[in-house]
């Protein structure tokens, strides 16, 4: 919609292709219904891309404050809630109707529920089959995302129609997803609903969000942060307490050497994970009974704990899909395809995937803006 709607106000002729028949079903379910549609700290290296540069020309081009002046300039109230996230006051229909709207006044067509059955290029253009009819352009832009949530109708189809065109495609994976863990970690996972702020590390990337424990395994922001960089068959690292200075325990030992362990990780993270912990860990008692290289150990422990995800939670709950069309193939300049002039891909499509927190909306409009000025 951002691509028809700013290449329309242009006096171009668009026509909006969607197999569903109602347009933005995933921007309805974001933020819990209150759409998280940008975040103010919106730079290339929030992003993860085979090239981390590709994504700094549309960025630069069209802001985070580029689209607020939108949302404003429709009279949608809004708030920043955290690490730089902007949410609507009302609902996540205010952004799908504002895009409609405009979209209407830029003398767009949208065809929603007529999937393509055939795309063809030629020397004109191209040419495609909907409902048995034959539509000519001389420019096609997908835009069709990628296959997180099919719930909500997500397919592939931009993978198969790049690939059609002689496109590479990067191993497409679930990213901002939930981990699961295997059965030498039951006692976790028997924790669900659990949550506590922690930070967690893979390599050298590192988030400090809320992490959440369910039936499968690891969820909350933390963990969906992470999940986009692990890879399989890798562990990662928590910090438990990442604010706690170091020594912490020992010098609580002296302090209040006859309060129990289990007393004062109680003070500071949730009594069901202390207990998980503890009975990892095999410690328990006083603190004056514990000599201070156990606790010592203890400190290490918490702030540097392994866990090995044996998966995820897969596409079904995947926010976002990581991988995609290669940007090789493109120009991070106008989003067409290098070889395919006419031909141009945005959005989650293409192998760029942010982090959580309003991100990937902001690559959808910076890139559908890049294309809907270029062709």
């Amino acid at each position: 919609m951002m691509c028809a709607m700013t290449a329309g106000a242009r006096g171009k002729k668009v026509l909006l292709v969607d197999h569903a028949n109602a347009p933005g079903k995933k921007i309805l379910i974001s933020g819990g219904g209150r759409c998280n549609f940008t975040n103010l700290g919106a730079a290339a290296d929030r992003f993860l891309s085979a090239n981390p540069h590709f994504a700094k020309s549309a960025l630069s081009r069209y802001t985070p404050r580029d689209f607020i002046e939108l949302v404003e300039s429709h009279g949608i109230a809004w708030h920043e809630k955290t690490l730089g996230q902007l949410f609507c006051d009302g609902s996540a229909r205010q952004i799908v109707d504002m895009l409609v709207e405009d979209c209407a006044r830029a003398g767009v067509t949208m065809a929603l529920g007529h999937p393509p059955t055939a795309i063809e290029h030629g020397s004109e253009g191209f040419r495609v089959t909907i409902d048995g009819k034959e539509l000519h352009g001389r420019a096609l832009v997908l835009a069709t995302g990628g296959p997180s949530i099919p719930k909500l109708g997500a397919t592939g189809f931009a993978y198969d129609v790049a690939r059609r065109f002689g496109l590479a495609v990067v191993q497409p994976r679930p990213a901002l997803v939930p981990l699961t863990l295997g059965p030498d970690c039951a006692l976790f996972k028997e924790l669900s609903g659990v949550s506590t702020h922690i930070s967690v590390r893979w390599n050298k990337v590192r988030f400090r969000e809320a992490a959440l424990f369910t039936h499968r395994g690891l969820s909350g922001p933390a963990m969906l942060q992470i999940s986009s960089y692990w890879q399989s068959r890798t562990p990662i690292r928590v910090d438990f307490l990442p604010e706690a200075p170091s020594d912490w325990l020992l010098a609580e030992k002296r302090a209040r050497p006859r309060v129990s362990l289990r007393r004062v990780l109680a003070e500071r993270l949730p009594e069901r994970l202390v207990d998980a912990l503890l009975d990892r860990m095999g410690l328990g008692g006083e603190l004056a009974n514990l000599p201070d290289k156990a606790l010592r150990a203890a400190q290490s422990r918490l702030s540097d704990w392994v866990f090995a995800p044996n998966g995820t939670e897969g596409f079904g709950k995947a926010e976002v899909t990581a991988g995609g069309i290669s940007t090789a193939e493109l120009s991070s300049q106008t989003m067409m395809a290098k070889r395919v002039p006419g031909l141009y891909v945005i959005g989650e499509a293409v192998d760029v995937t942010g982090w959580l927190g309003g991100y990937n909306f902001q690559w959808a409009w910076a890139s559908g803006w890049a294309a809907g000025q270029a062709f």
